[in-house]
């Protein structure tokens, strides 16, 4: 153990303290399960056809066959097109004269155009979303990935500017602050006049969406005793966020229109509030910071509340060997000084942007899967529950470095598979596809807790900024694998699978933490191979 663990060893692993501190931050990580996945229902493409009309003097069989048909990529069926029609001109001429179509006219020699009075959607999944409500379609679908780009971009800045202020300014501040953002700019998008506004909006509410993820998760780390941390960085804050999750198809089945369905999940967060009350900053970052007498009152609190009378002395040892370390100002260019932390940062990188392409892709296809959008939606939040649970289960029990690796590898191998089904076996697609989200996403767990243990106190939560701000790189260009499917249905799998296998090897280059305590300053961390 070191120093702090020591120190603070009087007060248990398991007393009203420790049990406040877990589940009011677990709380606060429910808002981030359905804030980064509402996009699936807000920015789906329901079917649509180009308008015909009504005053347009068609008879039934000219309007019945005025929009042309093309061959469907996915299902190899004819479908009426979704961007063009028959020119109007041409068809109400032929209508005129009595003509009949495909028996009196070739329709393949009448001439098309596209959409020019808008398009007709089908409206019975949706009431409305931005793709409807804003015409994003045709030559303006590429907006609709880039919609969610753009959410990842402001999760990039704010995995840069909130890892620095949190060892700055302290973790407590920082997550309510972030988590109000969040809410407000949420709220506010409600209210969007137009496509360039809503992601505008989109974009702080991402910056608000990871900086309070990671306060809160680093938070609960500092705080709560090895073994308790375990279970909150592994389990704990995921099953929460999966709770969050699988919450948003269910509002999302009753709210249908998507500006109703933002205030739906706008209003749990002003909820948070009062736990600014009963959530305490973390003493790790007060004594790394030189503020011992702020960082005994906390600890003396929860003796108090575990009901144990604390030591008179509690942290002058410790404070001579972080204050060193702490005068020098440490920031995110100390993630790359030395050859060690280099080569571990840049590994954690890579290893990271892979994660979120293969999570964020497969989570936002759920809309595309056979079957209903939102069971497709609550079944992938389902299988995350038996993901981070597998995930605490090897964090508690097994290597680090083995359980990131195994879980990355059969990740990329069960995607891989997806693209070798034929395809009338489409429910054996989808459960292999589930699979892959399931390995992927228990992986994802174990790397922010390995993440968290690699790093030492004076940079942990910089560190977890800088590797979640690298990943933002896989995020942002997440939407653009689901985008792939227009022109290969395969593609997808064979990049998210072949790219996963590989950070799965790479992974087996990282130090072992298993079994060794958090480290305080640069010089504890444990070394790269080699």
């Amino acid at each position: 153990m070191t120093d702090y663990e020591v120190a603070t060893a009087f007060l248990g692993e398991w007393g009203h303290f420790q049990q406040q501190v877990f589940f009011l931050l677990c709380l606060t990580v429910i808002p981030n399960g359905f804030s980064g996945m509402f996009i699936v229902f807000v920015a789906d493409t329901p079917p649509h056809r180009c308008v015909i009309p009504a005053n347009v003097n068609l008879t039934a069989a000219w309007r019945n066959h005025s929009i042309p048909l093309e061959l469907d990529s996915n299902s190899g069926a004819l479908v009426p097109s979704k961007c063009s029609r028959y020119r109007l001109g041409d068809v109400l001429s032929l209508s005129d004269r009595g003509f009949l179509p495909g028996v009196d006219v070739n329709m393949s020699n009448v001439p098309t155009e596209s959409c020019l009075d808008g398009w007709e959607y089908d409206q019975s999944v949706y009431i409305s979303t931005i793709i409807t409500e804003w015409d994003l379609v045709c030559d303006d679908r590429w907006k609709n990935p880039l919609t969610s780009s753009i959410f990842f971009c402001g999760v990039l800045t704010g995995s840069f500017v909130s890892g620095q202020l949190s060892d700055r300014y302290g973790r407590k501040i920082v997550l309510f602050v972030t988590m109000a953002v969040q809410t407000v700019f949420t709220f506010i998008m409600v209210f969007a006049p137009s496509w360039p506004v809503f992601c505008a909006l989109f974009f702080i509410v991402g910056m608000g969406h990871i900086s309070n993820y990671v306060a809160a998760f680093v938070l609960g780390s500092e705080i709560l005793s090895p073994k308790v941390r375990t279970i909150y960085s592994t389990a704990g804050v995921s099953l929460f966020f999966a709770a969050g999750y699988m919450f948003l198809p269910l509002l999302a089945y009753f709210l249908r229109d998507w500006r109703m369905l933002l205030l739906g999940l706008t209003l749990p967060g002003f909820l948070y509030v009062p736990l600014w009350w009963f959530i305490p900053e973390s003493p790790r970052w007060l004594l790394s910071r030189g503020r011992v007498e702020e960082a005994e009152a906390i600890v003396r609190d929860a003796a108090k509340k575990n009901k144990i009378q604390p030591p008179s002395v509690i942290f002058s040892p410790l404070q001579k060997e972080l204050q060193w370390e702490t005068s020098k100002a440490l920031n995110i260019c100390d993630l790359l000084r030395s050859p060690n932390i280099r080569w571990i940062s840049l590994t954690l990188w890579l290893v990271w942007n892979t994660l979120t392409i293969a999570y964020f892709a497969l989570s936002l296809n759920t809309a595309n899967l056979h079957g209903n959008a939102y069971f497709n939606c609550f079944v992938s939040a389902l299988f995350e529950i038996p993901a981070y649970t597998l995930s605490w289960v090897m964090f508690r029990w097994w290597s680090r470095r083995l359980s990131l690796s195994s879980t990355l590898f059969m990740g990329g191998v069960f995607l891989l598979f997806v693209q070798l089904m034929p395809s009338n076996l489409v429910y054996l697609s989808i459960t292999l596809e589930m699979m892959g989200k399931c390995a992927v996403t228990t992986a994802f767990a174990i790397v922010y807790a390995y993440t968290a243990e690699l790093y030492p106190t004076v940079l942990r939560n910089t560190a977890l900024g800088a590797c979640s701000m690298a990943s933002r790189i896989g995020s942002i260009i997440a939407p653009y694998f689901i985008y792939l499917r227009s022109y290969s249905v395969s593609l997808p799998y064979i990049l998210m699978g072949s790219i996963t296998v590989a950070s799965g090897l790479l992974s087996l280059l990282l130090p072992e933490s298993y079994g060794m305590p958090l480290p305080d300053t640069i010089s504890h961390m444990q070394h790269f191979p080699g």
